[in-house]
Order: C-alpha cells, then structure tokens, then sequence
C-alpha cells in the first residue's frame, strides 16, 4: 500500500485538536484519582465523625473498586446506545450525584450509598475515556495519548490529597464532607467541555452517519489521505461497503462480526476460558498476571492508606500528616509523567523491571523502618517517608502504566476486548481485596510485617516479569502474536482487515496496520 511518493506534511492544526479532544476526554480518569487520594484524608475525619471501627472503615475504603465493575460492565452497552461522547457526560453526572451524596451523607449506610453511585460513575469513566481515545486519535499520537487516562489519575490523585490538606482546619463534621463533595465541581466542567467534543468517528459510521463521521476524520487525522484510509477502515469492520457514502446508510444488525453469525461472542469467551490454545493461555496467563501483580504489590494499600502508615512512623499532627501525602501525590504525578516518554523510547520490558526492582528494594525499606520505629527508634520516621516516596515513583515510571498498555498489546485481536476485561476484572478485584483488608492485615502481623509481605509479593513479580514478558515495542501485531507460540494448524492468524485503497504517502501506510486492530478492538469493545 505505500508509494514511493514523499510523505505529506502533518497538519498540526488537526493534531492540536485531536489531542485537545483526547485530553478532555481523558480527565474523566481524574474522578477515580481524587477519590482515592480524598478518601484517605477523609478517613481520618469521618472515622471521628462517625465513631466506626477499623472493619467498617476498610470496606468503606475499598469497596469502590467492586463497585467500578458495575460502571464498566455497563458503559459497553451505553456507550453504542448513546454514543461516546453522552456516555462520558453521564460518566460525571453519575459521579456528581454520588460526590453529592457522599458529602451529605448522615451516617454509614448513607455514605455506602454515595460510594456504591460515585464507583459506578469512576467505572464507566474507565472503559470510556480509552475507547474515546482510541477511536478518535491520529495514529502519529495514538501511543502518547492513550497513556493519558493513567496520568490523570495521577492527577487526580495529587488534587485529592491537596483538598485534604485545604479542609482539614474545618471542624470534623465538616471537613471530610467539603472534601468529598467539592469532587462534584470537577464533573460539571467535564460535562460541559465534553459537548464541545465531536462524537467518535466509528460510532458515526456504526449509526450510518457517513458524512459526518468523515468530517470528524478529516478534523482529527494528519492529512486527507488518513481520514479516507481511517473512514475505509471503519466501514470494512462496521460492514459497510467502501464506496457507500450515504448519511442515511441503515447497518444491517450484526454486520461487522468477524466470524459472522450470533455465536461470536460465545466462541471467543469459549476460545478464552473453555479451550484455549497454548498461545492463548500463555498470553491470557500474563496479561491477567501483570493485573494481579500490580495491586498485589501493595500500592494501593500505601496511596489509599498514607495518613495511617506516615501516623504509625510517628508524624502525629494531622496537617502534617495530610502535607506529607501530598508530597506522595506529587512524586507520583511526577513520574508517571516522565513514564510516558519513555514507554516507546526505552520499551516496556526494561522499565517494568527496572521499575519492579525499585519497589522491592523501597518497599522493604518501608517495612524496615517501620518495624524501627516500633521498637522505639525515632530516626527511622525518614527512612519510612523516603521509602514511600521512592516506592511510588517506582510504581509510577513501570509497573503503573505498563501493566495497561502491556495488558491490550499481547492479546490475540480476535480475543482482546474480552481478555482485557477479564484482566481489568482481576485489577480491581485484587485492589478492592487488598485495600478492604490491609487494616487487618496489618493488626495481625503489625505494619512493618505488611510490606514485608508485599515485597515478597513483589519479588515474584519481578521473577514472572523476567521469565514470561517479552519485550513489545515496535512489532506489530502478528510479531506480539508469534511471541507466545507459533500458530497450530487450523487455528486463525490474527487478522487485519487490509483495505485495498490507492497509493497514500509512506508516513500513513506505515500507520495502518495499528489502526486495524485498535479500530477492530474497539468493535469487540462495543458488542
């Protein structure tokens, strides 16, 4: 497909728009962010306010993360009913009612209320903020912009934990609700840009607005040529003929299925649990892996749980302690800055296991210092905040941002929406699990013997890293394929709906074979 003709210059104008686009649509992952970092300031608070016990307040803590299951699952079915850019509206609106409901909450079962609203909303901003992404970006953009969502729960993380400190002067009945409920402000500015937004192009063309989807791809692609070769790649998988340009095209109900009929979605989940082959259990077993392996490092425990640990290392004042978390917000923001420019410079292999080791030698010394200053050495409170701060910034700079982009690449395409979702499942099964127990965890084995225990978790992180992931960056789908096994006779090659389309310039042919699969990505998303 690519000429010999000299590649055409980018129009920036439209990259500018498209990445202003994807921006917006990213800053919905601040939502989870903030709630996180305000709910471990807020804990302190509300724990008084309330008078609960350490088992209520570890549930209240984590329970978010259950909840978010039910947001995601959700937001695949809305997002095809109302499109892309609606279903993100209703992502904050349904934040804005659970903040709401959070901070005027009476008593505990109230505020469980508001956190079971508030996780569905965090849910749906997580499968859509990416879909969005993906489906909108040019390629030249893509791999920058779809590590964006995890930036900006970095953010939101470090916005959460600057509102702690800010209320934290008010009285205690108070406090703890402006905290929680100013997390409503930012979902009405979302709601608001987000309608300034185009919808998502393949959304368009799945609806059979033809016309108007090409508008969208001429405003958001580096030149004409890949708006045409990206709106033929869209009606191929949509099943739409190339040269229908129609905007009153009706799609015919189950065009665009791969294997064709209404068994596809049973065979792929069948493909995935019941009788997959070795290359697929092999990819399947690392990426849910690198899943598990992420919150079972702990860190969630040390983001969510912060106040406490810096407590137990004997900074008692409660400002101090809310400014010392916002320090951990900072660094961590920081860094997973930092990590997406490196991810396609240095590659992903190098850096998960540079970042794995960070945090096995960081989280150790936490534990350390910890146990120290149990037995009365003072001195180790800095060893315990060092620890942390260079424990996130190791989380943040590999394993953070890695185990998403990692997780998505080394599926077979035909199975990789729903074996990511099972990845996604086990992520935030795993966090909810760990952040509803570590209070107990740690009363039973004391603090200092917690991180112990996530180091060691952490070492076989670092042995399953080593020993199963290959490095990605810069192959190309079927290369990532061949890495977990060579194809078995009768099993299918990952496809890649080529489009037989006139010469364009090198620059966007050479971009064509990602848009294939994330646009055929996006389709298993939806059905």
């Amino acid at each position: 497909m690519a000429s010999e003709a000299p590649a055409a210059a980018v129009n920036h104008r439209n990259k500018r728009f498209a990445i202003a686009c994807a921006l917006l649509a990213s800053t919905t992952s601040i939502i989870l962010g903030y709630d996180i970092g305000v709910m471990s300031g807020a804990a302190i608070f509300i724990k008084k306010d309330f008078n609960l016990d350490d088992n209520k307040m570890q549930i209240l803590l984590g329970i978010l993360n259950v909840y978010s299951l039910v947001g995601s699952y959700a937001a695949g079915f809305t997002s095809d009913w109302i499109g892309r850019r609606y279903t993100i509206v209703l992502a904050a609106g349904i934040f804005f009612a659970g903040a709401l409901l959070m901070g005027f909450a009476t008593g505990y079962t109230f505020l469980m209320v508001g956190r079971f609203v508030a996780g569905i909303g965090v849910g749906y901003a997580l499968m859509i903020a990416p879909v969005y992404t993906a489906e909108l970006s040019p390629a030249s953009s893509r791999g920058f912009l779809t590590s964006l969502p995890e930036v900006f729960i970095n953010v939101g993380i470090l916005l959460g934990y600057v509102s702690n400190y800010a209320f934290s002067n008010l009285r205690t009945s108070l406090g703890w609700r402006f905290m929680l409920g100013v997390g409503a402000v930012p979902s009405v500015f979302l709601a608001a840009g987000v309608l300034a937004m185009p919808e998502s192009p393949r959304w368009l063309v799945m609806r059979g607005r033809l016309r108007e989807a090409r508008r969208v791809l001429e405003r958001t692609s580096d030149s004409p040529e890949e708006a045409l070769l990206r709106l033929q790649e869209i009606k191929v998988a949509a099943g739409i003929p190339a040269d229908c340009d129609d905007d009153d095209y009706v799609v015919p109900k189950g065009a665009g299925k791969r294997s064709g009929g209404p068994g596809t979605e049973k065979s792929v989940w069948k493909d995935l649990l019941l009788r997959p082959t070795p290359k697929v259990r092999r990819a399947m077993l690392t990426a849910v892996g690198i899943h598990f392996f992420q919150q079972a490092s702990g860190i969630d425990s040390v983001v969510l749980y912060s106040p406490r640990v810096f407590e137990k290392a004997g900074i008692r004042q409660e400002k101090k302690l809310l400014a010392t978390t916002v320090a951990v917000g900072f660094v961590k923001t920081l860094f997973i800055l930092v990590a997406t420019f490196l991810l396609d410079r240095v590659g992903r292999r190098p850096l998960l296991l540079a970042s794995t080791g960070g945090m096995v030698v960081s989280v150790l010394g936490l534990g350390l210092g910890l146990t120290l200053v149990d037995h009365g050495r003072k001195e180790a409170v800095t060893l315990c905040i060092v620890a942390i701060l260079f424990y996130v910034a190791f989380f943040s700079i590999g394993m953070g941002p890695i185990a998403w982009v990692y997780g998505s690449e080394i599926l077979p395409l035909r199975l990789r929406a729903q074996g990511a979702s099972i990845a996604v499942a086990v992520n935030r099964l795993t966090s909810g699990l760990i952040t509803m127990t570590f209070i107990s965890l740690y009363n039973a084995i004391t603090l200092g013997g917690s991180f112990f225990l996530y180091g060691g978790v952490t070492v076989i992180a670092w042995v399953f890293f080593f020993t199963c992931l290959p490095e990605t960056r810069g192959r190309t789908l079927e290369e990532i394929d061949d890495l977990f096994g060579k194809t078995e006779k009768g099993e299918e090659k990952a496809p890649t709906d080529v489009v037989e389309m006139p010469a364009v310039n090198s620059t966007n042919a050479n971009a064509t074979t990602q848009r294939h699969e994330e646009d055929a990505t996006i389709k298993y998303i939806s059905e």
